[in-house]
């Protein structure tokens, strides 16, 4: 019923992107104007409650948990686990915005800076190191705990609705339950829809940039096809053979960029920057969480903070659900500090090296980075990598990152898809998976000729306000079954206490 019913909405605002694509882009632009000019405050202090609640958990009486039964063992390794963590949380956008994003709070910082001076160049990155920081990674651990807690701790399904249980009780089943997996389904499929149009652009952008390739809706589309072929492959081969292989790749490509970005680049000025950086970035975690602009009426902290708040939640659903997938047996706090700070930590390192890099160029070396970026975001990586020796190599390993984490970010997520509009199965039939491959491409498409990358942006939020509504609730129903959980595990103790006690008293 949710497989019918989510691919049935699906299919119709697919459809209406079709056929009314200006009509699809004005209506995405009017939910985020309204989201972000009335709930700005919401999204804020929801986020940054999502951050304490992780930390609360990890470092309370629960943390000793484990997410499965008692005797489990985690499924992968370290190593491996974080690189699933890595690809299917941030991938493809960490490469896109990478350079992007740092450059142009430079030139556009937040009210009450000056562009272009010393103190908007620490700003950029600060603001860059909160973007993709920690408050990312508490939305997502939010909802993988739960739901890993949930499926492999109490033996309930790999669904959003299980989740509720303490709250709901039988209600999971019923037409609540549908409709928040239904609603899981939509922000999914429209999150990563996003990401992978995101993608496509940048691989355009970096074939253009390397052999000339043209950049046009035509070539997109072309791209979109091969690499739909390419994931619904690693997606048929399954969990430990495509995407665990397709992450290790992943990580091994990204960390090879990085180190060769490191030592071809400023390497003592980067380094300098991330230290800085990331004590800014510490020193101002709790002003940067809650800052609004009510009195200047300054619109950076929607078009920036809001929309990436709004972006996470609607992700949210699909990074939790894989993250709980492949975390069985690992305890809560292990979990936490896991989740949350080695894939932070690995963002704060790329923005550094890469923004840091582009950031050095424009200052010092009067490189017009900023122009490229201005001009075309998806190209602004290769223009600042085609400045360092070796820039043409160090432009191919982006192009096949960017793919390869195209491929796993789709991979990744018609499993996700799979698993929760069949009943929460924790392998969905080949069938399910391409049919939400075809699809998933098919929103990618539609996207892209409805209205470029703002299109893609704009609609990537809409499910992300009720849903944010959700996840609030959800921490509740988890504080409520880890405390009955608690209850149970002392009335037990009490109990062998008195056995023992009275064994005692026989002998």
């Amino acid at each position: 019923m949710t497989f019918i019913i989510s691919l049935s909405i699906v299919l119709i605002i697919v459809l209406f992107g079709v056929f009314s694509p200006e009509l699809f882009a004005n209506a995405a632009n009017y939910v985020l104007h309204i989201t972000t000019t009335n709930f700005g405050w919401f999204y804020l202090i929801v986020t940054f409650g999502f951050l304490l609640f992780c930390i609360f958990l990890a470092f309370s009486k629960y943390g000793k948990i484990p997410l499965g039964q008692d005797d489990d063992e985690p499924e992968y390794s370290l190593p491996t686990w974080f690189a699933m963590l890595f690809s299917a949380g941030m991938g493809i956008g960490l490469v896109f915005w990478g350079v992007a994003e740092p450059v142009s709070h430079y030139f556009a910082p937040p009210a009450g800076i000056t562009g272009q001076t010393t103190e908007a160049a620490q700003t950029a990155l600060r603001y860059a190191f909160f973007h993709w920081g920690l408050h990312p990674w508490g939305i997502y651990a939010v909802i993988a705990l739960s739901l890993a807690y949930f499926q492999f701790r109490k033996g309930a399904k790999g669904l959003i609705s299980s989740t509720f249980a303490p709250l709901l009780g039988g209600q999971t089943n019923g037409p609540i339950g549908k409709a928040i997996d239904i609603l899981a389904v939509i922000a999914t499929a429209f999150g990563v829809a996003t990401s992978l149009g995101l993608g496509t652009l940048q691989i355009n952008g970096g074939l253009s940039h390397l052999f000339g390739l043209p950049s046009n809706t035509f070539v997109q589309i072309t791209i979109i096809a091969i690499i739909t072929v390419l994931f619904l492959l690693s997606a048929t081969t399954g969990l430990d053979k495509g995407i665990k292989l397709l992450s290790n790749t992943n990580l091994f490509l990204a960390m090879g960029l990085l180190f060769l970005t490191l030592v071809f680049g400023p390497t003592s000025f980067l380094f300098d920057t991330f230290t800085s950086t990331l004590g800014s970035y510490l020193n101002n975690l709790i002003s940067m969480s809650l800052r609004l602009t009510p009195f200047t009426q300054g619109n950076w902290v929607a078009n920036w903070t809001l929309f990436y708040w709004s972006w996470w939640i609607a992700w949210a659903p699909f990074v939790g659900m894989f993250i709980a997938r492949v975390s069985k047996g690992r305890t809560i706090k292990e979990f936490v500090i896991c989740v949350m700070l080695v894939p932070s930590l690995l963002s704060f390192i790329w923005f550094s090296v890469f923004g840091g890099t582009a950031l050095h160029l424009e200052i010092f070396d009067r490189a017009p980075i900023g122009e490229a970026v201005q001009r075309d975001v998806s190209t602004a990586l290769f223009f600042t990598l085609e400045h360092l020796p070796m820039g043409f190599v160090l432009a191919i390993v982006a192009t096949l990152l960017i793919i390869t984490f195209f491929i796993t970010s789709a991979d990744s997520a018609i499993f996700v898809l799979g698993m929760l509009s069949s009943d929460g199965k924790l392998n969905p039939s080949n069938r399910v998976k391409i049919t939400w491959g075809i699809l998933q491409s098919s929103i990618a498409v539609v996207l892209l000729l409805s209205g470029g990358l703002e299109g893609l942006q704009t609609a990537s939020i809409v499910a992300a306000l009720p849903f944010a509504i959700i996840m609030v609730l959800m921490c509740y129903s988890l504080l409520l079954a880890l405390g009955e959980e608690e209850r149970q595990a002392k009335k037990k103790r009490k109990a062998q206490q008195r056995k023992l006690e009275k064994l005692l008293e026989q002998l």
